[in-house]
């Protein structure tokens, strides 16, 4: 289909596009990669009076890591990301989850904080970002503010985000030693969204018990969410098979499961206890320096 008409505008700051936001109160919407809204606009599921491009602003394409933690701008590629070497290094999980998302063309285009905004249930990025402590750096007109991960993802395809703001960048703390991270996904094979995704993230004490536990599950319900019984349940343990699958079986607990022509309540259940399984085992294997668990 051809989308509704839109007005155009590719500002050359992020106060021009504030400035834009606030012309069309609400009727605007942003263009990043645009691997998520075009589709959209071409079924007509969006008609916003204006799209405001982006991809004119300076300094907005960049991964930095500064006082502990790494930064990533707007513009930034998903397919930069998967790029990173120092990413790779220190947040695995990140990284494997940029390689799934789509295909390459979307991944070249497509960008990480643009997928973040657009709070898609099934989108690969929610999940990592819950593993990952993210915050989200906000710029509108009543000025700069930072959303923590667990205030962003309001409700499908909503995020915190007002509709007079811009996302600028999303940041998150270099995980410490002792870590491991791991994606581990269940995709639509002609879509390549998650029917079910799993972001883990597992810190060891030297003892060798779980110090700290981060999971984030999407695909799964309306919302992506943070599997905090997953992770109460392992904190304080020693992370043998046993507790990794006594953790793993707590993953879609207070969740509204969603059921559909690709995978029932049940079975989607299912998966996601499998798959938080397995990327536990991924996570604490890492965390050990050992190879991967077999699949």
């Amino acid at each position: 289909m051809i989308p509704a008409a839109f007005e155009y505008h590719a500002p050359t700051s992020v106060d021009e596009a504030i400035a834009l936001l606030q012309r069309y109160d609400g009727e605007a919407k942003i263009l990043a990669g645009g691997h998520s809204l075009l589709p959209m606009l071409k079924l007509r599921l969006l008609q916003p009076a204006a799209l405001v491009d982006l991809g004119r602003i300076p300094n907005l394409r960049y991964i930095r890591r500064d006082d502990g933690q790494f930064t990533i701008g707007a513009l930034t590629s998903h397919a930069e990301v998967e790029a990173s070497a120092a990413l790779a290094q220190a947040a695995r999980v990140l990284v494997e989850a940029e390689g799934l998302v789509a295909d390459v063309q979307v991944r070249n285009r497509g960008t990480l904080c643009g997928s973040l905004a657009h709070a898609d249930p099934a989108g690969d990025p929610p999940a990592v970002a819950y593993a990952l402590d993210c915050e989200f750096q906000v710029q509108g007109a009543g000025g700069a503010r930072v959303v923590p991960v667990d205030e962003w993802f309001v409700d499908t395809l909503q995020s915190a985000l007002e509709p007079d703001e811009v996302l600028t960048a999303v940041r998150f703390p270099v995980p410490p030693p002792r870590t491991g991270s791991a994606y581990r996904k269940f995709e639509q094979p002609a879509s390549h969204y998650a029917l079910v995704g799993v972001a883990a993230l597992v810190t060891l004490d030297e003892a060798g018990t779980v110090a700290r536990c981060r999971v984030g599950i999407t695909g799964v319900g309306p919302v992506a969410y943070r599997a905090q019984g997953v992770e109460e349940a392992l904190v304080g343990r020693r992370p043998e098979a046993a507790a990794l699958a006594e953790a793993a079986e707590r993953a879609v607990e207070g969740v509204d499961v969603l059921g559909d022509l690709h995978a029932s309540v049940p079975y989607r259940s299912h998966l996601a206890r499998v798959y938080t399984r397995r990327a536990l085992a991924a996570a604490v294997a890492r965390a050990l320096g050992q190879p991967d668990p077999g699949e």
